[in-house]
């Protein structure tokens, strides 16, 4: 009987290595929540000073060590993902892009302690400048991004950050890691077979396509203004969608944009692709779809399918396939256009504003693009 006391006991003593001194469960306080803070805030610092001009120097990151500090392994994934990013940067380049300037805050949402592991959650900020390469460009693009670190605490008591977790829908913030999605589940058409969107080249330069945005039956000005409003900060008047899934609210979003242009509801059955409607009390399944709403504008003949990604104008819609596996992921719209032909999107899940598809082209080169004009 003496025996097995002796095998139970071992089993419930944590894997220390021998003669390690090992405290007791240590607690979060303020100062720790504080630094929790800070190390997000200079992972992601990192990760944006990677793609600015010049930038990449010393890492943030380095100067964390005794009570809060990267762990081996998550210093080794953050030199790896400084490492994708710093190739991006020289992609961008090559399309004429760069970045002159870049700031991220980082702000603690919430902490939860249980035993010896931390999660905390963190709302990110992030703007960058960009530089005038072309001579056009707008000032900044921007974006807001929440992420969940997770730390635990080694024999001593010290806190080591072990994981970076994404918890937007969206899978492109401008200084994330590209991910590999999980394949979409195709959605099923109400009733006959839905139109076929033509996949979007991604060359530069793009053949022209010019677009009257100043007469006509839609007025592109009021869409760029309420992108510009609501890309941050949600309007109450419809539902929140990010983080209801896959998707997210990304094309509730780009509805409620085209809707504020002069598109109109064509009421009926949710699952109806043939129609189009959305407020804060029901939305269709092509107000809130990625799939659907392709289905929709096409067959609505609503918009007509652009050869090239630059050929977007404002008030343009932009689609992505991350995975190509025919199942459409993404919306964004386009609230400027440069001179020298260059699109920017802005969009939800994540939230970001004026992001140049040049950006995005060099983001996710695997990735299929479908371009709408409106």
């Amino acid at each position: 009987m003496a025996a097995a006391s002796v095998v139970a006991g071992v089993a419930l003593v944590p894997n220390w290595s021998a003669g390690a001194a090992v405290v007791d469960d240590p607690t979060v306080d303020a100062a720790t929540k504080a630094t929790f803070q800070k190390l997000a805030d200079a992972v992601f610092t990192d990760r944006t000073d990677a793609l600015v001009d010049g930038g990449g120097g010393k890492r943030a990151t380095s100067g964390f060590s005794g009570d809060v500090k990267l762990s081996a392994s998550q210093s080794r994934q953050e030199s790896s993902a400084l490492t994708e990013l710093h190739g991006r940067k020289s992609r961008l380049a090559k399309l004429g892009e760069k970045y002159s300037a870049g700031s991220t805050k980082v702000t603690l949402d919430a902490t939860r302690v249980t035993g010896r592991t931390a999660k905390a959650d963190v709302t990110e900020t992030t703007t960058l400048t960009y530089k005038k390469v072309r001579g056009k460009e707008p000032k900044t693009t921007g974006f807001q991004a929440h992420h969940e670190l997770t730390f635990r605490a080694d024999q001593q008591g010290n806190w080591q950050l072990t994981d970076v977790r994404d918890t937007d829908n969206g899978y492109i913030a401008v200084n994330q890691v590209a991910k590999q999605p999980p394949v979409s589940v195709k959605a099923s058409p109400a009733d006959d077979a839905p139109p076929e969107a033509l996949r979007a080249a991604t060359r530069w330069p793009a053949p022209a396509s010019p677009k009257n945005t100043t007469t006509g039956a839609y007025d592109y000005k009021a869409m760029v203004a309420y992108a510009t409003r609501y890309w941050n900060n949600y309007n109450p008047d419809y539902p929140d969608y990010n983080g209801q899934g896959a998707g997210g609210d990304c094309t509730n979003f780009v509805s409620q944009t085209l809707k504020a242009g002069g598109w109109k509801h064509v009421p009926g059955y949710t699952n109806d692709f043939h129609k189009w409607f959305g407020n804060a009390d029901i939305q269709s399944d092509s107000f809130v779809g990625v799939n659907e709403f392709s289905w929709f504008a096409l067959s609505s003949k609503r918009v007509t399918g652009l050869a090239n990604v630059y050929q977007l104008d404002i008030g343009d819609v932009l689609q992505m396939d991350f995975n190509r596996d025919g199942s459409k992921d993404h919306s964004m719209i386009v609230t400027y256009r440069s001179p020298q032909g260059v699109p920017y999107v802005t969009y939800h899940s994540t939230n970001t504003y004026n992001r140049s598809v040049a950006s995005l082209v060099a983001s996710y080169p695997g990735a299929a693009f479908y371009a709408y004009r409106t």
